[in-house]
């Protein structure tokens, strides 16, 4: 298949990327996730690539093309923790955002190929300097309520991310970063509070919005389908598993924290009339989350009680293989992050968290917990499954004396003890990774004690512990994870880090559309990060499912998102 070229009603940027693909110097699959991201249809940007048209890329839906052989009807029964589901702006992980994603929808929708597609928006365009990104709403989209949605319930659920009062993790993406400034009101803790910066938003018509940023952003709409950027109806108060109106094709009929959630087809809306779902076919007639924790779910799914399952772990592999399913095994940057609170002592001495972080051998660690599969971590998040990294960092080398004489200088001479908090949110390879850190650690002096909770009660203080073990979903950029987690004063910043020079950079990484340009950009701020010493962040982790053979249509995604629009039963 050959390539042809942009058209003028392309955006410049496309253009760039264009010439860029045929110079050599970003390759073709970043080059169709670059033009998607501006405004060019993914079938058009296949077709500018040279590549042949996957299924996720047919027509103006982001779902797969129908399948001739579908039948309709059935039950999908999956193997999940089920979780509250409170205020989808304020998710702090992916299992409760599952509960709630056939029901509340997406401006977008990146797919399991990495490529972000429109999804309640028809199309978005970007000027050239990507400061200006205008979403067009598809027409006719119906709320369960009955309701049209248009760009002033677009609007609302921006307002209300952007509330300090909401306290989203949705501040901490590119995008709504861009759309905030400090302000002169404190907060409890005395740092400045950010709201939304005026003439942020406007709204153009019915069915089209705008956004006015304060510095240029690629991936405006890859960070419309993060998790917590689910559209809401503007009616909405918490608990949404209260009342949760959508425009997605299934409804909450059910829902018993830690045992199951049940959802149902929508036929009609809550005023008598039929209910038209703008997405095309869905064959399902319900979906059935049933609560098996990690270790649970792969003998849930021997048992037949589930169809497929959220994940399995490592040390379960040779069981998955035993039985009769179709294995999915995704390369992510899923991660855990054994984070110090820099501003709580003794992790406020930096003297101290390179102790730490110099005690400890990564690759030892990585091989031990996952010897087939995953990556090396770097203590930073940029993984090699990014299209923005680069291995321009030298490898981390463990130095038990350099670590020592850091201890000695902050005064520890005689030995240092500290106690992680760990949760085993991800399984039980969480504690064992903490065990291996306490073996390396005892040769430099460090004493390390491991506290082990349950998930539930490690996620009421993952932001709150000064040391702890947090997972860290795939996220499809870089730079993404970065700013969400590390970004002088956002919601997730756990670490409490704050340093302007590693904002800069990465601020420069993001408003850099060249690839290879980018890299070295990226890299800089990942070096500040590193040397900075805020994490041992040992590896990146891949990540495996199951589901029956009678189950059709079911793709692994590298953020374990689930979207079973076109999922069907034999």
């Amino acid at each position: 298949m050959t390539s042809r070229k942009p058209t003028q009603s392309d955006h410049p940027k496309v253009h760039e990327a264009f010439g860029l693909m045929k110079a050599g110097r970003m390759d073709r699959r970043e080059f169709i996730r670059v033009a998607a991201l501006l405004g060019t249809s993914a079938a058009t940007a296949y077709a500018l690539a040279g590549l042949p048209e996957p299924a996720f890329a047919a027509g103006n839906l982001p779902f797969p093309a129908d399948d001739p052989n579908a039948k309709a009807g059935g039950i999908l029964k999956i193997g999940m923790e089920v979780q509250k589901m409170e205020d989808p702006a304020t998710y702090s992980w992916v299992q409760m955002s599952n509960q709630t994603r056939h029901t509340l929808e997406y401006l977008a929708m990146t797919g399991p190929d990495n490529v972000t597609r429109p999804m309640l928006a028809e199309k978005w365009d970007a000027a050239e300097d990507l400061k200006t990104w205008t979403f067009y709403l598809r027409q006719g989209v119906m709320w369960h309520n009955g309701e049209e949605l248009t760009a002033d319930h677009i609007a609302w659920n921006i307002e209300r991310w952007l509330d300090p009062k909401t306290a989203s993790s949705n501040v901490g993406l590119s995008t709504f970063s861009a759309m905030v400034e400090e302000t002169p009101e404190k907060d409890a803790k005395g740092k400045p509070v950010k709201r939304m910066t005026k003439g942020a938003l406007e709204i153009v018509d019915k069915h089209t919005i705008r956004f006015h940023l304060n510095k240029p952003v690629l991936s405006a709409p890859e960070d419309l389908y993060n998790y917590p950027t689910a559209i809401c109806h503007p009616s909405f108060k918490p608990p949404i598993s209260d009342n949760m109106i959508g425009t997605g094709p299934f409804a909450l009929a059910e829902l018993k924290v830690g045992d199951k959630c049940i959802l149902k087809r929508v036929k009609k809306t809550t005023n008598g009339k039929d209910f038209n779902y703008w997405g095309g076919k869905v064959y399902l007639d319900e979906i059935h989350y049933y609560n098996f924790v990690g270790d649970n779910q792969l003998s849930a799914f021997a048992s037949g009680t589930v169809d497929g399952v959220y994940e399995f772990s490592v040390e379960q592999m040779d069981l998955a293989k035993s039985l009769d399913g179709n294995i999915v095994i995704a390369r992510t940057a899923q991660t855990i992050c054994c984070r110090m609170q820099v501003d709580q002592k003794p992790f406020s001495d930096k003297r101290v968290r390179e102790a730490v972080t110099k005690s400890v051998d990564n690759g030892v660690i990585k091989n031990l917990v996952y010897p087939t599969g995953g990556d090396i971590g770097q203590n930073h998040h940029v993984a090699p499954v990014h299209p923005d990294y680069a291995p321009l960092l030298p490898p981390l080398k463990r130095d038990v004396a350099a670590a020592k004489k850091l201890l000695a200088e902050a005064g520890f001479a005689n030995g240092l003890e500290l106690t992680i908090d760990v949760g085993n949110t991800d399984g039980p390879w969480h504690q064992t990774v903490a065990e291996a850190m306490r073996d390396q650690m005892k040769e430099a002096g460090i004493t390390l004690k491991i506290n082990v909770m349950p998930p539930s009660k490690y996620w009421e203080i993952w932001t709150k512990t000064p040391f702890g073990i947090t997972a860290w979903t795939h996220r499809p950029l870089g730079t993404m994870a970065m700013s969400l987690a590390y970004r002088t004063g956002v919601p997730w910043n756990e670490t409490h880090y704050a340093n302007p020079e590693f904002d800069k950079a990465l601020d420069a990484a993001e408003a850099t559309l060249d690839v290879n340009e980018r890299k070295p950009k990226l890299m800089k701020a990942a070096k500040i990060l590193q040397d900075d010493s805020v994490m041992v962040l040992p590896v990146f982790r891949p990540v495996y499912t199951i589901s029956a053979k009678n189950v059709h249509g079911y793709e692994g995604h590298p953020t374990q998102y689930h979207q079973f629009n076109k999922v069907w039963k034999s």
